[in-house]
């Protein structure tokens, strides 16, 4: 625990103390308990400790894990965590509940299930609202008070650090003050080391917050911890406003996740904290890591990150109107609340048909690609004419580039078609086969591959995956992770056209690629060939052989 506070009071003095800004705060990540109850998320024992180890990397100083006792998965989580995490800043905390009305404390399975979770810190959750200790709980106010201190005390004589959970703190503090102060002091006699105030039902406001932590902090003497919903948008505007009066522990999960819509953004809560209020939060040094650390995580819980998320979205330093990026290219704060490398993230140069010759400049050099006056013209022209046509450049960012480079000489080396052909087989049982066949030349040698697939675009990409993957083994790293159709002009039925998206990683970076057109597998094909050329492309930045050009007789790539 770590003494935050400046200024009068603090343990072991009867004067209240004046609630003002710490000088730093503890981040207490709830991802894989809170975060976990996201619909649609869902982690495995493996999943859990993976994450853990980024939450770690990033630096945060705690960790809370699940629920021991409550489910299979999680106690096999708190098994293995003492042999496969290593951490090096982060403290794992075990999460529970109090003792049961009416129970006892040293036959409490719950209680039983935190002390043998293996970790020096737990947290417990209790109730601080009235109105669900009377209508949920079904028992009275002083048996709620007694089942608060009794269990923290019961956990404090075996030697854990306890942080005490005030569920529906706000919502409870709001109806009757004095209950909710009364289970708070129970704890914190009981030897709770942080007070942990909770908006579990996410509606409170900041103004609401500022008054209840000016009224409650002078009145305790343990650290305070804040606990805070999105429900009303306004989750990390309420743990800034709780840190201003004196809360040291922010609990939130990375990337927002958590029920409902979720709990406080820790992505947005720790720039917020320590590059625009000055509290330290996790090591400065670490800052940078904020936006891989979001994305990796994004990636062990298999959900898009959200690209307007902000500071650690693909979004967040983008900028596509003209006025922007001139003012940019002169002074890189004119447009950006601060540098994005700060949080590990990096400025764009958003280019549509709307842009101007010194955007698509911008967009060459941020792409390191020298194209001269009469080729910049070029390329903005033809770009007009695709989007025109139903391209969309600004959400292709792999496509665009392989136009950019284009139209400075560049020929894509890896392969060029001659032709494919996808064949889509109803059979008497049922069952439907999808098959490709595409014929390639590569180097002077002509490759037919055919393959099958579960649909076009996954027996395209197995057939051309078979025809040059082995000479070209970064090709491996390479997937697809999203395919979006759209139909343009809706009004031509089944002849209009359709606009295909595809979004690919190779495990590090990840990029869109596009393709138009009335048929929806040439649509698909065009967005899958860039997005093979894109990852192929920048394997080579890694170290891989570049190869040679395909062969001057060969047709050309489509």
């Amino acid at each position: 625990m770590r003494g935050h506070r400046h200024g009068p009071g603090g343990h072991g003095h009867d004067l209240p103390r004046v609630p003002e800004l710490p000088d730093a705060v503890d981040i207490y990540d709830t991802t894989l308990r809170d975060g976990s109850q996201q619909e649609g998320l869902s982690l495995t024992v493996d999943d859990k400790l993976r994450v853990a180890e980024q939450l770690d990397h990033l630096g945060v100083a705690y960790i809370e894990g699940g629920w021991p006792g409550a489910n299979p998965k999680d106690e096999a989580f708190f098994r293995l965590a003492p042999t496969e995490l290593r951490l090096g800043t982060a403290t794992l905390v075990a999460f529970g509940s109090t003792r049961r009305p009416g129970g006892d404390v040293t036959r409490d399975e719950t209680l039983r299930h935190l002390l043998q979770a293996g970790t020096e810190a737990v947290c417990i959750v209790a109730k601080a609202w009235d109105y669900h200790v009377t209508e949920a709980l079904r028992t009275d106010l002083d048996e709620a008070v007694r089942m608060a201190g009794e269990s923290v005390a019961h956990l404090v004589d075996h030697g854990l650090r306890v942080f005490f959970d005030a569920e529906h703190f706000f919502d409870g503090y709001r109806r009757n003050p004095d209950f909710s102060l009364r289970v708070i002091r129970a704890a914190e006699e009981a030897g709770a080391e942080t007070l942990v105030l909770c908006d579990t039902n996410g509606g409170t406001l900041p103004d609401e917050v500022e008054r209840v932590l000016r009224e409650v902090v002078p009145a305790t003497h343990a650290e305070i911890g804040v606990h805070f919903h999105n429900d009303s948008g306004c989750g990390v505007a309420n743990a800034l406003a709780a840190v201003r009066l004196g809360a040291t522990q922010v609990q939130g999960c990375v990337n927002g996740y958590g029920e409902r819509t979720g709990n406080a953004d820790l992505c947005a809560a720790i720039p917020n904290l320590a590059l625009k209020m000055g509290v330290r939060t996790i090591p400065a040094e670490r800052l940078e890591r904020l936006t891989p650390v979001a994305h990796h995580i994004a990636e062990l819980v298999n959900l898009a990150p959200d690209p307007k998320q902000p500071y650690v979205g693909h979004s967040s330093f983008a900028h596509k109107a003209g006025l922007h990026t001139s003012a940019i290219a002169r002074a890189p704060d004119a447009y950006e609340h601060l540098s994005p490398d700060s949080v590990g993230n990096g400025t764009r140069f958003v280019v549509s048909e709307l842009s101007g010759r010194s955007t698509l400049q911008l967009k060459a050099a941020e792409l390191g690609l020298e194209i001269d006056g009469p080729a910049l013209s070029d390329v903005l022209e033809r770009l007009k004419h695709l989007e025109h046509e139903g391209f969309h450049f600004e959400v292709a960012d792999g496509s665009l580039e392989l136009l950019m480079r284009g139209a400075g000489g560049w020929e894509q080396p890896f392969f060029a078609l001659e032709s494919f052909r996808v064949s889509v087989e109803q059979r008497s049982d049922g069952a439907t086969v999808t098959e490709a066949t595409v014929k390639l030349h590569v180097d002077g040698e002509r490759i037919i591959r055919t393959a099958e697939g579960n649909g076009p675009v996954n027996a395209l990409d197995a057939a051309l995956r078979d025809a040059i993957g082995s000479r070209f083994p970064a090709l491996a790293q390479v997937h697809l992770t999203d395919y979006k159709v759209r139909v343009l002009d809706t009004g031509h039925g089944t002849a209009a056209v359709t606009r295909v998206l595809l979004d690919s990683t190779d495990g590090e970076r990840t990029w869109s690629t596009i393709g138009v057109s009335e048929n929806i597998i040439d649509a698909s094909w065009q967005a899958l060939s860039d997005s093979l050329v894109f990852g192929l492309l920048h394997a080579n930045d890694n170290g891989a052989t570049t190869p040679t050009a395909p062969h001057p007789g060969d047709p050309p790539s489509s």
